[in-house]
């Protein structure tokens, strides 16, 4: 239809012809056989001229020996008008010299069916736009909460576990079930939850509490938390259980029943590394080798090795740090940001390394010789 043309109404057909004929011949039977009949003023040409009737749409399917399909007719006419025209081609009997019979399926109201388009998206639009004004709240809510707390929350290891930012740094940690528990947690203002999530407990999560003065397993006081203790002490060894009271999950808790539950494992935690550690003079020439990379070092989480003439032979993080160590490579300093571990110790021997430095150790079964110290103990941090 010219853009003129404001189509009102689609007539629909469906036809079928006792013979093989093409779309071409169906719409010149249309044209053809219902011109005059009602008046030359409502001829199919003259209301395509006027822009009353818009470009006539025909599919077709055939057999052996028959054509069926449909038409479709876009009319910007008044609805009599529609009808009319209608009536007329229902009243084709051939198509070329095939018998035909053609039948009215529909006079649909393109209006009606443009303001049901319209309140469908309307409908959309208020759902979308509902849904991103909740997302965006509860975005604010999360900011406000944990943005009030000592920490921030983020997440650990390969299965993106859900963790206090303080789980890297703090010298204990503690286990919960869920990532709603940790942030509970951070309200209460414990940045060194971890939330096991149901995962299986791999290798990184062990060394990860292995690497703490005190593991900390807190779980909800129900059934199920009874079950995950049992499955978490067959793989990491627990030194405090704390459960919330019977019944009620440690996401439900206040922040003040949290303080509470916690206080004692907390400040027993103080007191331990508050305690003043002061070096020796005779591990002065150590402290002059920490000072020496620590300004680059710190908050780098990497590991840096060096000879005996204090030449930096590599720098990586220190998780691939044990990868790095080999026999005959010429290391005597190991300087690490981070924790170390026995996992770490027993690499660093087979190394020849004679000396670790890091910011803590972890529970260590042997250190085979090894001269270990912490940034703390030579007065450096």
């Amino acid at each position: 239809m010219p853009n003129t043309g404001i189509v009102k109404y689609h007539v629909k057909l469906s036809f079928d012809v006792d013979g093989l004929v093409e779309k071409a011949d169906i719409i010149g039977a249309i044209f053809g056989q219902t011109e005059g009949l009602l008046g030359p003023e409502m001829n199919l040409n003259e209301l395509q001229k006027v822009s009353k009737v818009g470009r006539i749409e025909v599919n077709t399917t055939s057999t052996s020996n028959q054509t069926k399909g449909d038409a479709l007719i876009p009319m910007s006419t008044d609805i009599s008008t529609a009808a009319l025209i209608a009536a007329a081609i229902e009243s084709i009997d051939k198509v070329g010299p095939f018998q035909s019979h053609f039948k009215l399926e529909a006079i649909e109201d393109v209006r009606s069916a443009k303001k049901k388009e319209i309140v469908d998206r309307a409908k959309e639009i208020v759902q979308k736009w509902s849904t991103k004004t909740i997302s965006e709240g509860d975005e604010m809510l999360k900011d406000v909460s944990e943005g009030g707390s000592t920490g921030k929350l983020t997440t650990f290891g390969s299965e993106k576990l859900a963790c206090g930012s303080g789980v890297f740094d703090s010298p204990w940690i503690i286990l919960v079930e869920g990532r709603a528990d940790v942030i509970n947690l951070l309200r209460a203002g414990f940045d060194n939850a971890l939330a096991i999530e149901g995962a299986r407990i791999d290798e990184s999560i062990k060394e990860l509490c292995a690497s703490k003065s005190k593991v900390v397993a807190f779980l909800d006081g129900d059934r199920a938390g009874g079950f995950i203790l049992k499955e978490l002490k067959a793989m990491v060894n627990i030194d405090v259980v704390h459960r919330a009271p019977e019944g009620v999950e440690v996401e439900e808790l206040t922040p003040q029943q949290i303080v509470d539950i916690l206080s004692e494992t907390a400040e027993d935690m103080k007191k331990e590394t508050a305690k003043p550690r002061l070096y020796d003079p005779k591990d002065e020439p150590i402290a002059d080798v920490a000072k020496k990379v620590y300004p680059d070092l710190n908050e780098s989480l990497e590991a840096v090795a060096l000879d005996e003439g204090l030449n930096e032979l590599f720098k990586v993080p220190v998780s691939e740090v044990v990868g790095k160590l080999t026999s005959g490579s010429g290391i005597k300093y190991l300087v690490l940001d981070g924790i170390i571990t026995q996992r770490l110790i027993d690499a660093a021997k087979e190394a020849g390394i004679e000396c670790v430095i890091g910011h803590r150790t972890a529970n260590l079964k042997k250190t085979d010789g090894l001269v270990l110290k912490t940034f703390t103990e030579l007065g450096i941090a």
